[in-house]
């Protein structure tokens, strides 16, 4: 009888641990234009077929924690994630203005702002555990406009999703050289992108043809979707957890949609 019990409890320990050991994490060091970058990888190991793949952008801070979370939730719901590293290997912050610094550094250069996001999408392109026709891209803040520059620049993606960033028009006569649609998840109470940038950006895409969604969540601050932006002691920027939750399920629906063979 104690034999029995002492079985029962190791079963149930061993499905235990199986459910845990589903998504496999690892990072992975690469190099772009000389620069010693260092990645974050998440995908459930017990499907053995190519699967949806989405690659991560990280808010300004960096490749941190959060981004890493996001790659597992990613990987729990079927996906091959990768958060890439647009900064280099260790570079993540806590203090505004040294994030601010490595940003504008990153953005004052389309081009290799561009490329940098595109070795990481590289990455995620060889792993053998992705379908390298169903890729997206997700960002956040600085990611956000990070994964609009990929679709803008005709990277190979089926979509982008941009949560909290800042709002980008396309380029004159980018419509044709976009293979990427496009969902703005933004904070209607966003400082950062008011009601005047955001007219604007929706004329710019409406004139442009591309096929975009923009949701704006009613009183959502910048950083609405990151439980820690009230700690960074910016006015600017809050969580809002039905925001969060709410954008969460838009992009899962989105990636339903443009996933479908």
């Amino acid at each position: 009888m104690k034999s029995k019990y002492i079985l029962s409890i190791l079963l149930i320990i061993f499905c235990a641990t199986a459910v845990q050991a589903g998504v496999v994490t690892k990072t992975i060091a690469y190099q772009q234009n000389g620069e010693n970058l260092e990645g974050y990888l998440a995908y459930d190991d017990s499907a053995r077929e190519a699967r949806p793949a989405v690659l991560i952008v990280h808010e300004w801070w960096g490749l941190n924690d959060y981004a890493r979370g996001r790659a597992e939730q990613l990987a729990s719901l079927g996906f091959v994630a990768f958060a890439l590293d647009m900064y280099g290997a260790g570079k993540v912050t806590e203090h505004p203005k040294q994030a601010g610094e490595w940003a504008k550094q990153i953005g004052q250069n389309v081009q290799a702002w561009r490329e940098r996001a595109m070795a990481g999408l590289e990455v995620l392109r060889k792993q053998p555990q992705t379908d390298r026709k169903r890729i997206a891209a997700i960002g956040y803040c600085f990611g956000g406009s990070t994964v609009q520059q990929l679709a803008y620049g005709g990277a190979a993606l089926r979509g982008v999703v941009s949560f909290h960033g800042s709002l980008l028009p396309p380029p004159e006569g980018a419509g044709s050289e976009v293979n990427a649609r496009i969902l703005i998840a933004h904070g209607a109470a966003d400082p950062f992108n008011g009601p005047e940038k955001v007219q604007k950006y929706l004329t710019a895409m409406e004139a442009s043809g591309l096929d975009y969604q923009f949701i704006a969540y009613g009183g959502a601050k910048h950083g609405f979707t990151n439980p820690n932006a009230d700690k960074k002691g910016i006015a600017a920027l809050g969580y809002n957890k039905t925001a969060d939750r709410r954008s969460w399920q838009s992009m899962k629906d989105f990636f339903n949609e443009i996933f479908k063979r």
